[in-house]
């Protein structure tokens, strides 16, 4: 797995609706810029030994460390893969849809739901929206939302962004009825 950089950011919200947010609403990203490990192969069939390799080591990197810059427990979560415009939307889908990858989100975040997910194919600079669902509870509404990244130089072409993101509560001032009161 070769690693060109990582990016940490994190947002803490304190007024919403002209209303302060107590405590402010704290949500971290933590993206990797790394190299596509099928770039200048063509067309692979079987991705499973690129998954293999750079999976869990790619899981390993970046979970603890969001959970480290969100500095709370994590109440929502979600990730993201971003390739290059000389890649394929698969190749992303494969490094972050396997428990190799994910799990090590989950257990950091002592999560039991799927992560929400992004992925597609943009140059670099390009802005994505990472969604957010809860932890433990994906009907939760209130822990439905989404956060904004963008990496200024990357994608490269033979790169993928990797990102995950984390939220310490659910939306500021959140205040739609639970899903129950619809069924």
């Amino acid at each position: 797995m070769n690693v060109r950089k990582i990016i940490t950011f994190t947002e803490d919200i304190h007024t919403e609706g002209g209303r302060p947010v107590d405590p402010p609403a704290r949500t971290a990203v933590v993206l990797a810029v790394i190299e596509n490990p099928w770039a200048g192969q063509g067309f692979v069939e079987d991705l499973l030994p690129g998954i293999d390799e750079v999976a869990p080591k790619l899981g390993g990197l970046l979970a603890p460390r969001v959970v480290a810059a969100l500095g709370a427990p994590v109440e929502a979560y979600g990730k993201a893969a971003i390739v290059g415009l000389d890649g394929e939307i698969e190749h992303g889908s494969a490094l972050i849809h396997t428990l190799k990858f994910g799990d090590h989100f989950r257990t950091a975040a002592k999560a039991t739901t799927l992560l929400p997910a992004v992925e597609k194919r943009a140059a670099a600079g390009t802005v994505f929206d990472i969604p957010l669902k809860h932890i433990t509870d994906a009907t939760i509404r209130s822990h439905h939302q989404s956060i904004e990244a963008r990496v200024p130089d990357g994608p490269r072409a033979d790169e993928i962004v990797i990102g995950l993101a984390a939220a310490a509560q659910g939306r500021p001032q959140s205040r739609l009825a639970p899903l129950a009161t619809e069924q």
